[in-house]
C-alpha cells in the first residue's frame, strides 16, 4: 500500500470515528486531544497512524468501519504499517 492511500484511509477512518458522538468521545479522550489538536494535526502522518491504531485496538469499531468503508479489516493493518510509527511486527 501506497503511503498516500494509508493517509486517504485513515482520514476516512477518522470521519467515521467523528460520525458517532460516542466513538468521537472515546477517541478523544484515549488520546488525549482536544478539537484543536485534531485541526492542527490532520495532515501530520503520525496522527494518522495513530487514528487507525485507536480503530485496531478496538475490534467492534474497527469492524464497522471496514463494513462500512467495504474492505477487509486486514486493510487497515496494512495502512497502519505504512505509515510512521507503527509497530515493525506488524
Amino acid at each position: 500500500m501506497q503511503r498516500d492511500q494509508a493517509e486517504t484511509l485513515a482520514l476516512r477512518a477518522l470521519t467515521y470515528i467523528a460520525q458517532d458522538e460516542d466513538r468521537m468521545g472515546r477517541f478523544m479522550a484515549l488520546s488525549g486531544l482536544g478539537p484543536d489538536d485534531l485541526r492542527t494535526r490532520i495532515s501530520d502522518p503520525g496522527f494518522l497512524g495513530g487514528v487507525l491504531d485507536h480503530l485496531l485496538g478496538y475490534e467492534p469499531d474497527l469492524l464497522a468501519f471496514a463494513e462500512e468503508a467495504e474492505i477487509d479489516p486486514a486493510i487497515v493493518a496494512r495502512a497502519r504499517a505504512t505509515l510512521p510509527g507503527a509497530n515493525p511486527d506488524w
